[in-house]
């Protein structure tokens, strides 16, 4: 490393002091996230020591099943990109449209209406139920807009961010615009990361690690969706909601494979890690029937929980995705085929 290159390393502050800087800045989302995280945490090794101590009931089996089968079907949906570059940018826009709607729906008709029904019924009065699913829907908006704030990650329109982003790698390069086949390249696709400027003996990592930090935030709320709906044992919620998250799943995995391929790794590593990707529903479902198996009324605040969570994804992260490319209306075609294919869904198996 040159000498200049040296003395800009050694200016930068380190990953420490920019969280520390960044949480000051954003006193609202830290305070929001430690709270919630903490509570998270508590959640997660309740759930794992009846896990251990062989006192799982029967719901916390079904969730952890339902969490498996959203990350085996994420899996699943990556293997063609062991053999795939890239797809049609309309069709991929199509796809996660399509999968946008199920997310939505599956919040409408298998959340947030379930939560009106119990709150109406442990409250005691229809207004009170909505104000307990509005208190949860509030939470899960606060819980993501914290990770989104302080978890480094990187959005395909406006670059990384979160603290401690630079230590992943310099900017990615202007995105090219397709190959003579009629195809775009993969959402996120970058070059490979170069060397980036860390402090003397500080690791820096691979840029790809930032867009597998944003996938992860995806999953999560997905994974506590599934633990939020069997937490009560009512398959009538579970088991369309799994069915749901578990089809969107399979063209997100594919997405997320291709854009690791874009990003420089090979087939084998490009499947994998977009595979493991998915090992946050599993983990999201153990938060999700801990967040609600405690007092009643911890049931609607629970599902509204869930409910603001993939809202607030499908909103801030899915639909301004697909929109970008000039494909709006096959997008929202694919989102109303997806929210119908939902509701005919949960109308069958609820």
């Amino acid at each position: 490393m040159s000498n200049a290159n040296v003395s800009a390393a050694a200016s930068q502050p380190g990953w420490l002091d920019a969280l520390r800087a960044h949480a000051r800045s954003h006193a609202f989302a830290a305070w929001g996230l430690g709270l919630s995280a903490l509570a998270l945490l508590a959640l997660l090794l309740q759930s794992l020591a009846q896990i251990l101590a062989g006192e799982a009931s029967a719901v916390l089996r079904f969730a952890l099943i339902g969490g498996t089968a959203g990350f085996a079907a994420t899996a699943l949906g990556a293997l063609p990109a062991l053999v795939l570059r890239g797809i049609p940018q309309r069709v991929e826009d199509s796809m996660l449209g399509m999968a946008a709607g199920m997310m939505l729906a599956a919040a409408a008709f298998s959340l947030l209406i379930p939560g009106l029904a119990a709150g109406t019924e442990i409250l005691g009065g229809k207004a009170a139920g909505a104000g307990a699913v509005v208190l949860g829907m509030g939470l899960g908006v606060l819980l993501m807009i914290g990770l989104d704030a302080f978890t480094p990650h990187e959005h395909d329109k406006t670059g990384p961010c979160g603290p401690g982003y630079e230590y992943f790698g310099p900017p990615p390069g202007p995105r090219p615009e397709g190959g003579g086949d009629g195809s775009s390249p993969p959402r996120g696709a970058m070059p490979p990361a170069a060397p980036s400027l860390g402090r003397p003996g500080e690791r820096c990592y691979s840029r790809v690690w930032l867009f597998v930090f944003a996938i992860a935030l995806h999953n999560l709320p997905e994974g506590m969706a599934i633990g939020v709906g069997f937490s009560h044992g009512d398959m009538g919620v579970g088991l369309p909601l799994v069915t749901a998250i578990a089809l969107q799943d399979i063209p997100e995995g594919l997405a997320v494979a291709l854009a690791l391929r874009g990003a420089g790794l090979t087939p084998g590593r490009a499947v994998l890690v977009a595979g493991a990707s998915g090992l946050m529903e599993p983990l999201g479902a153990l938060l999700g029937v801990g967040l609600s198996s405690g007092m009643a009324v911890a049931y609607p605040i629970g599902l509204g929980l869930a409910a603001g969570a993939m809202i607030f994804v499908v909103s801030h992260e899915v639909i301004p995705e697909t929109h970008r490319n000039g494909h709006q209306t096959p997008a929202t075609i694919g989102l109303m085929a997806g929210f119908a294919l939902m509701m005919a869904l949960d109308t069958a198996l609820g």
